[in-house]
């Protein structure tokens, strides 16, 4: 039975940063009910409020759909465990450091931005690594015209030279297509970053099923004035709405994600 856990599972902590472990671990549940995931690998993070920029990131070998609040490492931007505890079966947590470079980069050097989102999926993977890039073909991709970057492939994420090249190619977007990788994206919350995963997933699923065919692509105009239509001030609003929905979608599972 799915069920709220109990005040003793929170321990000492806020319940400010109870709520924000439970929608993260929520999120997780979500790429992997819609097949995002890459088995134990790729990360989605979450910044706890406050001066330190402390995130959450999973712990290292639980899977996607098993995820719980208590999974969730709480680090600093040097990598360093804040809050130790343990997980069944395991002596201690361990964190991607893969996926500390990538997260921490962009924790580091965007406030604005609360919820990193990275993904290996095969449409993503594909289109990352088309010369183009995202294509303007789709409704779903307009959402990204004009605000999607791209960067470089170096290898696995471990250098964390990389981390200002990140960055820098990252500039004022939220979206980014890591080529011959994945895709990332960042929100203002936890429902947003939901929201733009899904429909940049979405988007790099139909340019792949349109296949080599010559494409009708929407005139200038019209690609600025879709994009400014997606990213109004009631942007927030509308991933709240999309979000409540998508929590049933995981509701019943054989474990709580708020626990």
């Amino acid at each position: 039975m799915n069920v709220q856990t109990s005040p003793q599972a929170r321990g000492a902590m806020s319940a400010e940063e109870w709520q924000i472990r439970c929608d993260l671990a929520a999120l997780y549940r979500l790429v992997a009910h819609h097949r995002m995931t890459d088995w134990i690998y790729t990360h989605i993070s979450a910044r706890i409020p406050g001066p330190e920029h402390h995130f959450l990131i999973n712990q290292y070998g639980v899977l996607f759909d098993e995820m719980r609040a208590s999974d969730l490492v709480k680090i600093d931007l040097d990598g360093n465990i804040i809050q130790e505890s343990h997980h069944a079966g395991m002596s201690e947590r361990k964190v991607n450091a893969a996926g500390f470079c990538i997260h921490s980069a962009i924790h580091m050097a965007r406030e604005d931005i609360m919820c990193v989102v990275h993904t290996h999926t095969a449409a993503g993977i594909a289109v990352s690594a088309q010369k183009r890039g995202l294509l303007p073909m789709s409704q779903h991709s307009l959402r990204f015209y004009g605000r999607m970057s791209y960067h470089g492939y170096e290898g696995i994420a471990l250098d964390l030279d990389e981390r200002d090249r990140l960055v820098h190619d990252l500039g004022d977007n939220r979206a980014m297509i890591l080529r011959n990788h994945g895709l990332l994206v960042g929100g203002r919350t936890i429902p947003e970053a939901w929201s733009d995963i899904y429909y940049l997933e979405r988007s790099c699923q139909a340019q792949v099923a349109a296949g080599d065919g010559e494409l009708i692509l929407p005139p200038e105009e019209v690609r600025q004035h879709t994009a400014a239509q997606f990213n109004h001030e009631g942007t927030l609003a509308h991933s709240e709405w999309a979000w409540e929905s998508a929590l049933r979608q995981i509701e019943g599972g054989k474990t709580d994600y708020r626990s």
